[in-house]
């Protein structure tokens, strides 16, 4: 079993808790205006065997010890999910916590192969760090090019499976920032048994560069970054229920 990795990162501290190795795979549906690696999104990467990534994961074990692990993210990771499982799989054998960092779009509840695969998934990963892009479809339709569908559905699904799972939010001035949005969000939060945390992820520009060394418009050139005042408002209404 190979899978295809666009890179790796040997410290990453926002990527699930401790210190994690992180696992960049290739390959992504969405194309969110804010995405800061979109040289992830087609074809490309280089091929790695499962026991590569291990072996490669085990050189940091010493920095991530018990209290980290390792996370693989994107792209989206799922569209690989039978080396995730096996990657997993391994690296549970070696005593390592798991986590996978996704959208949540690879799944399809009304496909039975898809919901084993997922149901594999669950039987290796140790925690979720779902991506909700945007709770309203119709704004998340123009914001990722995808319907958030999917996205919901695997939150459901994690949570009926009794999976820890971290709801993140890319904050957007205009965009995702909205009371109401942001309300709708905390609801659906609410309807989930296994959250054990929500994330406000600031708006950056720093994927801008990558943009225009890849030759590609900035979808969101011009927009700023949130202010702290928006942030930590946005925080108390996913984390309080209140702004």
């Amino acid at each position: 079993m190979t899978g295809r990795i666009h890179s790796f990162e040997s410290f990453g501290t926002v990527d699930g808790p401790g210190i994690r190795f992180v696992v960049f795979l290739q390959g992504c549906p969405l194309r969110c205006q804010y995405c800061h690696n979109p040289d992830t999104w087609g074809a490309g990467g280089e091929e790695y065997t499962v026991d590569a990534v291990v072996e490669r994961a085990l050189r940091y074990k010493n920095y991530f010890g018990d209290k980290g692990g390792v996370t693989v993210t994107g792209g989206e990771p799922l569209l690989q999910i039978d080396f995730v499982t096996q990657l997993f799989t391994a690296l549970k054998a070696k005593g390592i916590h798991t986590c996978v960092d996704t959208s949540g779009i690879a799944f399809q509840p009304d496909n039975a192969n898809s919901v084993e695969k997922h149901e594999k998934l669950l039987q290796v990963a140790d925690l979720f760090l779902l991506d909700i892009k945007h709770i309203d479809d119709e704004a998340c339709k123009k914001l990722t090019g995808q319907s958030n569908a999917h996205t919901l559905a695997f939150a459901k699904f994690l949570s009926d499976h009794g999976k820890t799972m971290w709801i993140r939010q890319v904050l957007v001035p205009g965009i995702t920032d909205g009371e109401e949005s942001l309300q709708k969000t905390r609801a659906f939060i609410d309807s989930l048994n296994t959250v054990d945390r929500v994330e406000v992820l600031p708006y950056h520009t720093m994927g801008e560069v990558k943009y225009e060394k890849l030759g590609m418009e900035y979808p969101l050139k011009g927009v700023p970054t949130p202010t702290k005042e928006r942030v930590q408002f946005a925080k108390k209404i996913l984390t309080e229920g209140r702004p």
